[in-house]
């Protein structure tokens, strides 16, 4: 072929390349789905909603939530670990993703620190651990003395296999001391219970706790996160007494692995910007939750560090796995 005749054919040929390279630097061309585990209407799902609007407005397309409730989250989380790596499906994954590889080794993903591809951190919340006010403890220090003195008698609710259920666990791990467990939904009805004395304490989250310690219908002793909570200062950490306890429910966004790095990149940069948005921040403590800004990096090394932790809280417990 003359170098004449082969000029002609690739002149020929770029009305069709040109589109179609540009077609695959157009991300987002098309709405993207944010996967959520858990039901509509929750304090969780109110955070990925809000979350995604956000995200929408920042990247410039719209962000839908498909909300795939069921198989301990791992439904969603499967639905995106297996879908087209192209950035349009995106996983709003929890703290379920460090239990689930040790509790629940049958579920998908099996490694969800091989198998997703994370993008950022969205929130991360702490939890009060509050008791039935009929104790006559004041303090955890007291409250691990009166649990010591009379061992396996006192209780503590939560749902199996949860951040609340294993954070009591290893508390006890911890303090060295022993309690029983009551199985519950969780929620409304674990706060129930504790009013009423049918449990003696739990940890629950800000936003469902407080009211109830305004009331004086249950009493704080503790937060589990490393630092105070703003809205109840004089409330000390876990850590005060129990050093480096640390129990959270964090969230943040995956996609599939093998995602594009420039798509990964984008939506890295779309989310950070709107997590150290001061108006979302406070829109998220509305809701009891601390947004927190935090890359890719960020995400892989705590998800690493949560799952070797309840790997170790759950062998110690000799909790059952399926």
């Amino acid at each position: 072929m003359s170098s004449k005749l082969t000029r002609r054919v690739l002149l020929g040929t770029m009305p069709f390349i040109m589109p179609r390279a540009r077609a695959q630097e157009a991300f987002p061309s098309r709405p993207i789905t944010i996967m959520n585990a858990y039901a509509a209407g929750g304090q969780t799902d109110i955070a990925i909603r809000l979350t995604a609007d956000r995200l929408g407005a920042t990247i410039g397309q719209r962000v839908v939530v498909e909300n795939r409730v069921g198989g301990a989250t791992s439904i969603a989380s499967t639905a995106v670990a297996q879908a087209k790596p192209d950035g349009y499906m995106l996983l709003a994954g929890t703290s379920s993703l460090a239990i689930n590889p040790t509790l629940q080794p049958k579920l998908t993903p099996r490694d969800p620190q091989t198998e997703l591809m994370p993008l950022g951190m969205i929130y991360r919340g702490a939890f009060v651990f509050h008791i039935y006010p009929g104790l006559p403890v004041r303090t955890l220090p007291e409250f691990v003395a009166c649990a010591k003195a009379h061992p396996g008698q006192l209780n503590y609710g939560g749902v199996v296999g949860t951040v609340v259920h294993l954070a009591m666990e290893m508390l006890c791990q911890r303090a060295v001391i022993q309690m029983t467990a009551v199985p519950n939904r969780g929620g409304v009805e674990g706060l129930l219970d504790l009013q009423a004395g049918r449990i003696h304490c739990n940890f629950q989250s800000p936003v469902e706790a407080l009211p109830s310690l305004q009331e004086g219908k249950t009493r704080a002793l503790a937060i589990s996160s490393r630092a105070r909570l703003p809205n109840l200062p004089d409330v000390p950490t876990v850590a005060e007494t129990l050093p480096g306890f640390e129990a959270v429910l964090w969230m943040a966004l995956f996609a599939p692995v093998h995602t594009p790095v420039e798509v990964v990149q984008k939506l890295a940069l779309a989310l950070r910007a709107v997590t150290e948005d001061p108006a979302y921040q406070s829109r998220m403590a509305q809701i009891g939750l601390a947004a927190e800004a935090g890359g890719p990096s960020d995400v892989r090394n705590l998800l690493a560090a949560d799952t070797a932790n309840w790997r170790k809280v759950i062998t110690e417990a000799g909790l059952p796995t399926n």
